[in-house]
């Protein structure tokens, strides 16, 4: 049977109209759906962490978060650098990583080393907040490590880092 050109349009229109009455009903049943969905994800409870300050009792000129000619300084006198290539930090013994008063810092302690606190610079995608052993503090293209010990005053001095310690944080298995 050879329809007319004016049946095949009716035949196309009728069609088109049933799509268009299937994604009418779609949008009417699932958008609504979508909408809220998208609206309560975007309500979850990310708060930004609260930043440490600590007071150190040496002094020097230049410190991590200075700038110099539009250059951030990452490390210090008493920091060590390293290239970490992309790699990952990972928390040597469980502990806390907070947020410093330092923009690019967090700063990291555990009870296994009570008196101490660990600075760390240069990281991108810091997991703050509570973390076990071996878990990824960050990761950068390079680590500026502090080692600080607490004074009976209150106040912080940057010590040697131990080797033991950073090894273990950037072995961490």
């Amino acid at each position: 049977m050879k329809m007319t050109n004016t049946q095949v349009t009716a035949s196309n229109t009728r069609h088109s109209n049933g799509s268009n009455q299937h994604y009418s009903r779609w949008i009417t049943k699932y958008l609504p759906l979508l909408v809220s969905a998208l609206w309560l994800g975007s309500c979850s409870a990310h708060s930004a962490p609260t930043p440490r300050a600590i007071t150190l009792q040496q002094q020097w000129t230049l410190n991590p978060g200075d700038d110099i000619a539009g250059h951030p300084v990452a490390g210090s006198l008493g920091d060590i650098s390293l290239q970490l290539n992309g790699d990952s930090v990972k928390a040597p013994f469980d502990g806390e990583v907070e947020l410093s008063e330092i923009g690019s810092c967090a700063l990291y302690s555990t009870p296994e080393i009570p008196a101490y606190l660990f600075r760390l610079c240069g990281l991108d995608s810091v997991n703050y907040g509570d973390i076990k052993t071996s878990q990824s503090i960050g990761k950068g293209d390079y680590l500026s490590f502090a080692t600080l010990r607490r004074q009976p005053d209150g106040t912080w001095v940057i010590v040697e880092p131990a080797k033991d310690v950073l090894e273990k944080a950037l072995n961490a298995s």
